[in-house]
């Protein structure tokens, strides 16, 4: 087997694939790539067993071909030589042979037969979406995953297809966040849980262009330009989140939210390392913000102007999650809906009707935030 590629053309291939080799595995066949030469076109394959990456260029290949080659290796290799190009072949020791015109490479390959089927989910069904939006989707809520594997169903994120749109959702018990897409309009209502590594991973993935989605009850398959992504699907049912966002929450807090956010950086530095409390104290046109380290004798308090109609009340909130929400909006204003200080907050983005803070069209984002109980 012989064919020949430009070096960087071939990095470039390698460096989509790449990311689903693992680390560190017991299942030593894994730390490898999966190539296949087929009518021409050379065909990259890795996996971990949770994620799976192909990415396929055209070569003048003289035969067809199957072998597993040592992924970090082969990936060092061609990563450290110049814009050049390459001879790849094989020799008869089950040797891979890269030739330049200044120096020749041998690396072992092996025998596919122990390397795990990587699994194609069915295309019958397709959904599109652009790369962009699916990146700002994931963006939005990722970061409110939860971090217990004793709920695996919250350890990943949403993904609910209704007649409104394609639904984001992720939640911690401590926060929510709902991001609806309303471009992407289904007639039937489905749910699949994406694990946070393949969200991860397929983030940074992500070029420019459309995004093909294809789902089974065991795997989702993005494919981007030249690259399939599969990820193993986390086979729980999501918790019945509609069922905590609160229909009546009639006291609303507007405030600029980089002042806010501004100010919460600050209170992060004060909170407590057991709570990490933040006090809001709102009043008519009026927001005070204090946070108090107890261990250290310590605390700060500031004064920003807001627009409030409902009744004055105390409220806490754990600070880093006030921060981790205002840092994922992008408005200029945010609203918080109030009930009680017991009661869920939500909070939401509000734009103007104009000029650069202009809604984006075709979303709808909300964020909800539990209370902390205050310190006397």
């Amino acid at each position: 087997m012989e064919f020949k590629i430009n070096s960087k053309s071939f990095d470039k291939l390698l460096s989509k694939v790449i990311p689903a080799v693992p680390t560190r595995t017991p299942m030593a066949v894994l730390e490898n790539f999966l190539f296949e030469i087929k009518d021409g076109l050379l065909t990259v394959c890795a996996t971990d067993l949770e994620i799976s990456l192909r990415s396929s260029q055209n070569v003048a290949a003289d035969r067809n071909t199957k072998m597993v080659v040592p992924a970090k290796l082969l990936h060092d290799i061609i990563r450290a030589l110049p814009d050049i190009q390459l001879s790849v072949s094989t020799d008869s020791n089950s040797r891979l042979k890269l030739t330049t015109d200044k120096g020749v490479y041998h690396i072992s390959y092996f025998s596919p037969e122990d390397f795990p089927e990587i699994p194609t989910v069915a295309r019958d069904k397709e959904i599109v979406i652009a790369s962009d939006d699916l990146k700002r989707a994931f963006e939005k809520t990722s970061f409110a995953m939860s971090k217990e594997d004793m709920r695996p169903a919250m350890t990943g994120t949403l993904l609910e297809f209704a007649k409104d749109g394609l639904r984001f959702v992720a939640t911690d018990g401590h926060r929510l966040v709902k991001y609806v897409n309303k471009s992407i309009l289904t007639d039937y209502t489905e749910q699949y849980i994406i694990p946070e590594r393949a969200i991860s991973v397929l983030s940074k993935l992500l070029g420019d262009g459309d995004v093909k989605i294809y789902l089974s009850k065991t795997h989702a398959s993005f494919i981007s330009g030249d690259i399939e992504f599969i990820t193993r699907l986390i086979g729980e049912k999501y918790p019945a989140y509609n069922s905590v966002i609160p229909l009546e929450n009639e006291n609303l807090l507007t405030v600029d939210r980089s002042e806010l956010l501004s100010t919460i950086k600050r209170m992060l530095i004060f909170s407590s390392g057991t709570s990490k409390q933040v006090k809001l104290s709102i009043s008519a046109n009026n927001l005070e913000v204090s946070s108090e380290n107890i261990d250290t004798g310590s605390n700060a308090v500031e004064t920003i102007q807001c627009d409030y109609s409902g009744e004055a009340m105390d409220i806490g909130f754990n600070t880093a999650y006030v921060n981790d929400i205002l840092s994922h909006l992008d408005s200029s204003k945010v609203v918080f809906k109030l009930h009680s200080p017991t009661k869920a907050c939500i909070i939401e983005p509000e734009y103007s009707s104009e000029g650069s803070d202009k809604a984006p069209e075709n979303e709808e984002v909300m964020m909800l935030l539990m209370p902390v109980r205050l310190n006397n």
